[in-house]
């Protein structure tokens, strides 16, 4: 029984509309993809100059060219939902959502049913390059979960109806960790899908153990990790000890999957509901292989307007790109991943991060740890061990970010139990509380 697709189906989303429609887009033909794309993007703007006062409001001139419309912010999002929807919808008939707010405040934001239908089908097509299906591939879930009893037992029933099994992200204890080997033990996963972080620890666990998942649980067939950066190394360590292909998805709750691991390694870009522009500082279209905002425009959601919408990230496009398949090359961060250095100068802070995760794992005793800026001029480097980092580490560690960055600067270093995360379960890498 095809649980998925039903419980999609009861909660009014036309899933079956939404593969067809998903189906003839693929069927264009590379040479007749741009112009597609022009009229999918034409008539999304229409609709909602036609339909939505809230965009309407923010286009001050008539819409001449695509070039001529605003870039859309986190901030310009921060009225009432109700506010922004367009005519003919409510809050009653659309599917409701929120940003995790990690950039800033959550937004709320709602898209029409066939919109989160065709997302839906999106993300199973691309599952399906990896023989998963939605309707019965059994999936290890590494999410967090809500506290609150309802939106609990909603999540529960998500999984039921989903084939998930949900572990707990907020224990990684060797106890908690040795329980979800016994799991994997006695269930018939077909894949493992959540946070990087969580699946990495769970993999240097299992290193620890000399262990490669695939021999406890022989079904498994991928790893997809989500939400946050992973690293070269820290692949290799997944592929090794999971001993299936590691798959790396990049999105948001905006929009769904941006960018997803294809077959031939290529981190593919959706082109079929989504549009994607790389923009320099000044909203110029940059040449592909630079870095630039990512900015998003959600090419079926009619109930409310994702146009030319800045995500808050920085990426690059590979110059093999073309419109019916383009191909991120960098994901470089959140515009809100920086910090201020004392001389004025601005750094990514996923450059401590990277820095300091090579010199701290090669002691082979860090399990995770996270960067937080704490004062303009000072680090704190909170980290998770077996055991404590000799001074001459802490040192050597200060001493090589220094040549990267400036000196003067002062690192903390904290040994603890268990790091921070988000509600959602998510950890992030490296926090500034330094405003700009």
């Amino acid at each position: 029984m095809k649980l998925f697709d039903i419980s999609l189906f009861l909660k009014r989303f036309p899933i079956k509309r939404a593969k067809e429609e998903l189906f003839q887009i693929s069927n264009i033909k590379e040479a007749d993809y741009e112009a597609f794309l022009n009229q999918k993007k034409s008539e999304i703007v229409n609709y909602h100059l036609k339909n939505n006062s809230f965009y309407r409001s923010k286009v001050k001139e008539d819409f001449v060219d695509w070039e001529s419309l605003p870039i859309m912010k986190k901030e310009d999002y921060q009225i009432p939902l109700g506010k922004r929807l367009s005519a003919g919808f409510s809050e009653k008939n659309v599917y409701i959502n929120k940003t995790s707010g990690s950039s800033g405040n959550p937004i709320r934001f709602a898209k029409d049913k066939f919109s989160h239908a065709i997302t839906w089908a999106y993300h199973m097509e691309r599952f399906g390059w990896y023989g998963i299906d939605f309707n019965s591939s059994l999936q290890a879930r590494y999410y967090g979960i809500p506290l609150d009893i309802i939106e609990n037992k909603t999540v529960r029933l998500k999984d039921f109806l989903a084939k998930r099994h949900r572990f707990s992200i907020n224990d990684l204890s060797e106890k908690a960790l040795d329980e979800m080997l016994t799991v994997y033990s006695t269930k018939p996963f077909d894949y493992i899908n959540g946070y990087t972080s969580s699946i990495v620890l769970f993999a240097k666990y299992l290193k620890g153990k000399n262990i490669v998942l695939k021999a406890i649980c022989p079904t498994l067939k991928v790893c997809i990790v989500t939400s946050e950066m992973l690293f070269e190394d820290d692949k290799i360590l997944l592929e090794k000890h999971l001993g299936i292909p590691v798959v790396n998805e990049y999105g948001c709750s905006e929009a769904g999957v941006i960018a997803f691991t294809n077959p031939n390694g290529e981190w593919e870009i959706d082109s079929k509901t989504l549009f994607v522009e790389i923009l320099d500082e000044e909203d110029r279209e940059v040449p592909l292989g630079e870095e630039g905002r990512i900015i998003i425009t959600s090419l079926h959601n009619k109930a409310h307007p994702f146009i030319r919408y800045d995500i808050g990230d920085y990426g690059a496009l590979s110059e093999k790109s073309t419109f019916k398949k383009p191909i991120l090359k960098k994901l470089a961060g959140r515009t809100n991943d920086f910090a201020i250095l004392p001389s004025g100068k601005k750094a990514a802070g996923m450059t401590f991060y990277v820095i300091t995760k090579k010199i701290m794992e090669e002691s082979g005793n860090i399990k995770e740890f996270k960067v937080v800026q704490t004062k303009i001029d000072t680090f704190e480097i909170n980290y998770v061990s077996v055991e404590e980092l000799t001074a001459e580490k802490r040192t050597f560690i200060t001493k090589t970010v220094e040549q990267f960055l400036e000196t003067g600067l002062t690192f903390i270093f904290q040994r603890k139990e268990q790091l921070d995360r988000s509600e959602s379960g998510k950890l992030k890498q490296f926090v500034s509380l330094v405003k700009s």
